[in-house]
């Protein structure tokens, strides 16, 4: 079957879509969103030859089920790691920054660093992945992960 004409059944049903994922817990913009990324994760499976029908009329509503929670339970997760501050605790803050002061000490602070935490901290933060670097060196990923995340946990409880 043409993706384009699966796509067409299952979008026949959305407002069902949208009720399921309310079920969910989710006001009913967010509920829309979900329903929308369901459709791109969809189009991009059928693209790959991916076939969710049962027969010619009837589509897998377990899959798309099971696409709507899943990107339900990435939303969720993503809002549990995102720390909301009021707008009154931002606007009553007084403390002023010297950011001049600030960059001072971060730079100091890298050319104290040992020799391989700089240059590790210096070509990632230059813009070359982590993974391409190790491709590049032959050296563990998890050994620059580490490195670079160590360095840079060090910078951000300087400032």
């Amino acid at each position: 079957m043409i993706p384009s004409k699966t796509l067409e059944k299952i979008f026949k049903k959305n407002n069902q879509w949208i009720e399921i994922v309310q079920s969910f817990g989710c006001n009913r913009d967010t509920s829309q969103d979900i329903v929308q990324e369901m459709y791109i994760k969809v189009q991009k499976r059928l693209e790959k030859g991916t076939d969710i029908q049962y027969s010619e009329d009837d589509i897998n509503y377990y899959y798309i089920f099971k696409v709507l929670r899943s990107l339900f339970l990435d939303l969720k997760r993503k809002e549990s790691k995102v720390e909301i501050v009021e707008l009154d605790v931002v606007e009553n803050c007084d403390e002023d920054i010297d950011y001049e002061q600030a960059y001072g000490l971060v730079v100091d602070e890298i050319n104290e660093l040992f020799w391989y935490d700089r240059k590790i901290y210096e070509i990632v933060d230059g813009g070359i992945s982590i993974s391409e670097l190790s491709r590049q060196t032959n050296i563990s990923y998890y050994s620059l992960y580490n490195t670079y995340k160590r360095v840079k946990t060090k910078l951000k409880h300087l400032i």
